[in-house]
């Protein structure tokens, strides 16, 4: 027995099945945000205007997988993040209260660990710890596996943003600047 479809059915399920994919493609399970990130651009929306007075502070929260710029007790700014993996224990980000250091500069390269970043500033260690752009190889060049794993857990212990993000903080948070990192 052939069975004919109601007119207009097959149109419906091509709609419907677009509809699905459209929603599987731009979905995100929780912790992962790598499908809606753009590591080019700003993660957060356009930056807000800080005014030369404003006494801003950084917040990074290691569940969220974010940095959140302060001023007072309000979040002016949301960037995601990745923060140092679980494993090894020297890869972890450090838990505390630091201050963005004077170290600072345009990029990086680590041979020990095969890459580096754009935009960097330190804030523990003179250099060791830093916020950066994400990875960079040898040549410059983004290392877009890497980059993909922006929204979780990846670096050396650095916090790693978009090269937007990272630009951000190295024009605009000055040293002395506060920084909590915390869960």
């Amino acid at each position: 027995m052939k069975t004919i479809p109601a007119p207009g059915l097959a149109r419906k399920l091509r709609i419907y099945a677009a509809v699905i994919a459209a929603l599987l493609l731009f979905a995100t399970p929780a912790g992962a945000t790598e499908a809606s990130i753009n590591w080019l651009r700003p993660s957060g929306g356009p930056y807000p205007l800080i005014k030369p007075q404003a006494r801003l502070w950084i917040k990074v929260s290691l569940g969220e997988q974010k940095v959140f710029i302060v001023e007072g007790k309000s979040v002016v700014y949301t960037m995601v993040a990745s923060t140092g993996l679980d494993s090894p224990a020297d890869d972890r980000t450090p838990r505390g209260v630091f201050y963005v250091q004077r170290e600072r500069g345009l990029s990086f390269y680590s041979a020990k660990v095969g890459e580096g970043g754009r935009y960097w500033v330190s804030w523990l260690g003179h250099g060791t710890y830093l916020f950066h752009s994400v990875p960079i190889d040898r040549h410059g060049k983004i290392i877009e596996a890497e980059a993909r794993k922006l929204g979780r857990k990846a670096s050396h212990g650095c916090i790693r943003l978009t090269l937007a993000d990272a630009r951000w903080i190295y024009e605009h948070i000055p040293e002395g600047t506060k920084v909590v990192i915390g869960p």
